[in-house]
C-alpha cells in the first residue's frame, strides 16, 4: 500500500501578522500499517512525539546518495513523552528524497505523533 501523506504545515513568515492560535501546529498519529511520507522542498522540519506510555521508535528511510551510501535513521527510540526533531540534512535531495520527491517516515506505534513544518520561502 502507498504511504499516507503527512499534511505539511507552513510556518508564518517573519513579517506576517500572527493572531492568537496562528503559530499553533498539529501532530497526527503516524500510520503504522502503511508508513508516512511528505513532499520535500528542502525547507521542512519533521517533529515526532511519543504520546504513549511505552518506548516506541521512528525510522526515516534514506536512498543512495551520489557516493552510493544509504544511511537510514533506523529505529530511533523515543521514551514515553519524548520529542525529536529532524531537519538539517534530512531534507537534502541527495540521500533522503525518494524518486517521487518525498521523505518516508515509519512509526512503530500510532502513539508516535508526527508533524512536518515548512519554513517560509
Amino acid at each position: 500500500m502507498p504511504a499516507t501523506a503527512i499534511t505539511v504545515q507552513t510556518i508564518k513568515g517573519p513579517f506576517e501578522a500572527i493572531a492568537a492560535g496562528g503559530a499553533d501546529f498539529t501532530l497526527a498519529a503516524g500510520d503504522v500499517a502503511n508508513g508516512n511520507k511528505f513532499q520535500c522542498t528542502g525547507r521542512e522540519i519533521l517533529i515526532v512525539e511519543n504520546g504513549g506510555a511505552s518506548p516506541y521508535t521512528v525510522t526515516i528511510t534514506s536512498v543512495d546518495d551520489e557516493k552510493g551510501r544509504a544511511e537510514n535513521i533506523t529505529s530511533y527510540s523515543l521514551a514515553a513523552g519524548d520529542f525529536a526533531v529532524f531537519g538539517v540534512g534530512l531534507t537534502n535531495s541527495q540521500g533522503w528524497k525518494q524518486t517521487d520527491g518525498t521523505i518516508l517516515v515509519n512509526v512503530e506505534n500510532a502513539a508516535v505523533l508526527v508533524a512536518v513544518l515548512r519554513l517560509p520561502s
